[in-house]
């Protein structure tokens, strides 16, 4: 069996994720206004698949609401506790179920 062929939707969601920094984080909807894609969900899929992780930095993607949200496909359980000991390595923290400091959220230049 080969490698897992990345669609070219793939490749533009795991390049755009590539801009948002070490110790920053971004939303699955503003990855998709980034690509221009109608769907936060389509990029959540993509994320699911990323072959490339962590090198292509998945966990940097948070829900809209600055809430944690899901990680390799899992909404809770270890994936999710690995996700935020990722975020944490970063400086990237969630009190109460959210994001601590707001300002973390990149927002790509136009």
């Amino acid at each position: 069996m080969g490698e897992r062929r990345v669609s070219d939707f793939e490749g533009r969601v795991y390049a755009a994720l590539c801009e948002v920094p070490r110790g920053c984080v971004t939303t699955y909807g503003l990855l998709a206004k980034r690509l221009g894609a109608a769907s936060a969900r389509a990029v959540g899929q993509a994320l699911r698949r990323n072959p490339f992780a962590p090198g292509v930095p998945c966990h940097r993607v948070i829900r809209a609401d600055l809430r944690m949200g899901g990680f390799q496909g899992a909404a809770a359980g270890a994936r999710v506790a690995r996700k935020r000991r990722m975020l944490a390595a970063e400086g990237v923290l969630f009190e109460g179920g959210r994001l601590k400091e707001p300002a973390r959220v990149f927002r790509f230049p136009r």
